[in-house]
């Protein structure tokens, strides 16, 4: 799975957060739905089970409960860091059209995460191509993060804020950073024509209705 980088809108990527987002889906993607098993201790795990983040690769890690336990603090210098299974429904959030074009994305669906690679937010968009980066105007995004200071609780590497303006939509999540690559590969496996076609915006509908019903608020 490729990522794709749009210079031509939104500056040069950054390709260490490229290749960084691409080591998550690839790792993300591959596993099988059925029969997986713990990375740690090979112990089967159920179709629903916690995942860590590789720090140095960003690969997603599958764990048993019990192993993704020995994670569920944070201290520097850890190899993996559990990522949280819950997302948060952020109603309202302070972010009107003029903040938003300010940020300067080509497309009105992405996730914000600050980078342990590169130590800072960096921005990807959901594209048939896969996880695209997208050159994040730092100062606008400093005006958001001010405005709402629920963002400056995002756990580093692992938790990003989800935010979908399609369609007239304004719904916005604190989500893991799995499924975020979760809804990346979604786009990318039902993307059909210029527009993406019917059944790709019905998964995307799907994906964040069961979202919202899971969601903390």
């Amino acid at each position: 799975m490729e990522i794709a980088t749009d210079s031509s809108k939104t500056g040069s990527s950054s390709p260490a957060t490229s290749r960084e987002v691409f080591q998550a889906l690839r790792g993300f993607g591959r596993r099988p739905a059925r029969g997986e098993r713990c990375d740690l201790c090979a112990v089967g795990v159920a179709p629903q089970h916690p995942h860590l983040l590789e720090v140095a690769s960003a690969k997603i890690v599958c764990a048993c409960d019990p192993c993704a336990a020995l994670f569920t603090h944070r201290s520097d210098g850890r190899k993996l860091i559990r990522i949280p299974r819950d997302a948060r429904k952020l109603e309202p959030l302070a972010l009107s059209d003029a903040q938003w074009a300010n940020l300067r994305l080509p497309i009105d669906l992405a996730f914000f995460v600050h980078s342990l690679k590169v130590d800072r937010m960096v921005a990807y968009y959901p594209s048939p191509a896969g996880g695209t980066e997208s050159q994040l105007n730092l100062d606008a995004w400093g005006e958001i993060e001010r405005a709402n200071p629920v963002l400056a609780t995002l756990e580093h590497g692992v938790e990003a804020l989800l935010a979908d303006r399609t369609r007239g939509n304004r719904r916005y999540f604190i989500a893991p950073i799995d499924q975020c690559y979760r809804l990346t590969g979604l786009i990318r496996m039902n993307w059909r024509g210029f527009s993406g076609g019917e059944e790709v915006w019905r998964k995307v509908d799907e994906f964040f209705d069961q979202m919202e019903a899971h969601a903390r608020a």
